[in-house]
């Protein structure tokens, strides 16, 4: 396959994929609406998981969006924090419900590896509309912070409806949110660093949702 007819792509001159449709070697060509004629013809080489080869990007969305998972994932961006990128990429290998940003709207999007097509971010001005949201759609406010009073993450019992609140890298979260939200874990830490990074935490938090609360039949 030429470089001219290299088809859609997320990566650029990406090799990863697989190249076009070959009725020969595969079958009879899909015809499915959720199907992409045009990557069909010239191939798929998008950062998506087998399952989703040749499928358009509503249909993709539309079969994540019938098993997400019930936890929402918030993080405060009040200075252009560059780990947002990474918290949403990590939420949609999770199928988390969506990714609210508090704050600044305007965010890093290279971290994200382009997943942010797949996963649906919601922003908000500022924390009293996170929790308006989250009050209006029953869901418990859990602060991810290492602060005194909190309880271990490895220990704590996550709601399954619940918003994983994180704040920006240095601060942490702000009081407004810590007083807001019904309960506060951190992560169990045994090193000289007071804190870890927060596109890391927010993927060690997401995890433990997985593991109390996800049917792990059901992964890729």
């Amino acid at each position: 396959m030429s470089e001219e007819h290299a088809g859609p792509t997320e990566w650029g001159e990406n090799p990863n994929g697989v190249g076009p449709w070959d009725p020969d070697r595969d079958g009879p060509t899909p015809t499915g609406p959720g199907f992409d004629p045009d990557l069909l013809t010239h191939g798929d080489r998008r950062n998506v998981v087998d399952a989703y080869r040749y499928w358009t990007r509503e249909a993709i969305v539309a079969d994540i969006d019938a098993r997400r998972h019930p936890f929402h994932v918030a993080i405060e961006n009040f200075a252009h924090d560059a780990n947002i990128g990474t918290v949403v990429r990590t939420a949609n290998a999770f199928a988390a419900a969506a990714v609210h940003i508090v704050g600044r709207r305007r965010w890093n999007r290279r971290g994200a590896m382009v997943t942010d097509r797949y996963q649906h971010v919601r922003h908000h001005s500022d924390m009293a509309g996170l929790l308006e949201f989250a009050d209006e759609q029953g869901l418990v406010v859990v602060a991810v912070d290492n602060v005194p009073g909190s309880v271990p993450l490895e220990t704590a019992e996550l709601p399954r409806d619940c918003v994983l609140l994180f704040g920006q890298e240095g601060p942490g979260v702000t009081d407004h949110a810590k007083d807001a939200a019904a309960l506060t874990v951190s992560i169990a830490q045994f090193g000289s660093t007071r804190s870890i990074n927060a596109g890391v935490a927010a993927g060690i938090a997401m995890h433990a949702w997985i593991r109390q609360h996800a049917d792990l039949g059901r992964a890729w």
